[in-house]
């Protein structure tokens, strides 16, 4: 596999160019991630008997990786980003493939395991070759088309569950199979068919922690802990609360991800014109409102369109989550950016380590205080977000920034 500079990709074919590899990638993960997401709360409540304690213990362990993602520092030191993101991706294929083989909480809890460390250290490298790759005029929208042809890749897999879980009564093991497949087939084709492109600026292969960056890793501490809430019990919640079976759950998430093939090109498009600081407040400020409701679902049965459509709503707001990677692409020394991109995803993980197992025993007492916390969480993110700076660069990370450099020489 030859290397090729960054400066001369724009002489290949369209399909060989660095943004088609970032395109397909972003295609060829959510067939296994979507597909293990799409089946699982049926599949560990109706084979493997699980409460919500073994739900919380299993999101524990499928954040692990995510925790440990700075271990990705040390890979490249021995392997390039681009071939590495590649093989975890091809190991979240795999052990997707496997998962209805191992219906025992052992088993499920190993294959969990297997994923998530080829879906964390995928996205830990994806996110830092987007960022090398995408020009800073062009990254809100091309991170928009990205999202929005990820989306497409799910509404694929939810759309064929719908329209064939139950006409022909498939097994969880041939969906798990079938997913799982084509991601692997797709990430090695993938390691095959493209160059390694070198990136003009080399990256350091240090940990890099950064004083200057804080606000960036606040707001990561903040959104792990709080998008771990959404993943883990509002899913749930429709399944144990309102009986969703497979294809119901399937249906709410295709309608999730056809809004946001539609939605995300416009989410990139309003961060480029309104800015990383109004747009990351319309998310806080919204997901506060969206988990209160949430609440008051689950306490005061409001109804199950109600949670279908709080659901819908959360998702797209996350869609807003890309002016987080926007706003650390304009502050960033370029050498930065993939050790950051570890350690901004270990730091994201903290919380969604440990909140799953803990909300699981809360869940079983008071499920609705689950949801008191997201938003209390939410309105902490929306004190810290409104402190980005409305043109964020080196030296002006944050609004307190010109603050900090003017006392400094009295001191």
């Amino acid at each position: 596999m030859r290397t090729l500079p960054l400066s001369e990709a724009r002489l290949l074919p369209l399909w060989k160019r660095p943004e088609a590899l970032l395109f397909l990638m972003a295609f060829a993960m959510p067939l296994a991630f979507a597909t293990w997401m799409a089946l699982l709360n049926n599949f560990v409540i109706e084979v493997a008997n699980f409460s919500g304690v073994e739900t919380g213990w299993l999101h524990t362990v499928r954040e692990i990786p995510g925790f440990l993602a700075i271990g990705v520092i040390a890979l490249i030191m021995v392997i390039r980003e681009q071939v590495l993101g590649l093989l975890s991706l091809l190991l979240l294929g795999i052990a997707t493939a496997l998962t209805a083989y191992f219906p025992t909480f052992g088993g499920i809890l190993a294959l969990t395991m297997l994923s998530s460390i080829g879906f964390h250290y995928f996205e830990t490298v994806n996110q830092s070759l987007q960022l090398q790759w995408i020009e800073k005029d062009r990254a809100p929208q091309m991170l928009g088309w990205i999202m929005a042809t990820a989306s497409a890749a799910s509404l694929l897999s939810y759309g064929l569950l719908v329209l064939t879980w139950r006409s022909f009564e498939l097994s969880y093991a041939f969906v798990y199979g079938v997913g799982g497949g084509l991601c692997a087939l797709i990430a090695v084709f993938c390691l095959f068919a493209y160059p390694q492109f070198e990136a003009p600026h080399p990256q350091l292969k240090t940990f890099v922690l950064r004083r200057r960056y804080w606000l960036y890793y606040a707001l990561q501490f903040m959104s792990g802990g709080r998008r771990q809430i959404f993943v883990v019990f509002a899913g749930f919640m429709m399944v144990e609360r309102f009986g969703f079976e497979v294809h119901e759950v399937t249906a709410l998430l295709l309608v999730n991800y056809l809004a946001n093939i539609a939605i995300a090109p416009l989410l990139g498009r309003a961060v480029g014109h309104f800015g990383e600081r109004a747009t990351l407040t319309v998310e806080y400020g919204g997901l506060i409102l969206v988990f209160l409701a949430y609440g008051g679902v689950y306490y005061f049965s409001w109804g199950v369109v109600l949670a279908a459509t709080l659901y819908i709503i959360d998702h797209i707001f996350f869609g807003l989550a890309l002016a987080l990677r926007t706003y650390f692409q304009k502050i960033a020394d370029p050498r930065d950016i993939a050790p950051t991109a570890a350690v901004a995803f270990t730091i994201n993980r903290i919380a969604a380590v440990f909140l799953p197992a803990a909300l699981g025993y809360m869940w079983v007492v008071a499920p609705g205080g689950v949801f008191v916390l997201a938003a209390s969480m939410a309105a902490t993110s929306l004190a810290l977000g409104l402190l980005i700076t409305r043109h964020p660069a080196p030296g002006h990370e944050t609004v307190l920034a010109p603050l900090v450099q003017t006392a400094t020489p009295a001191e």
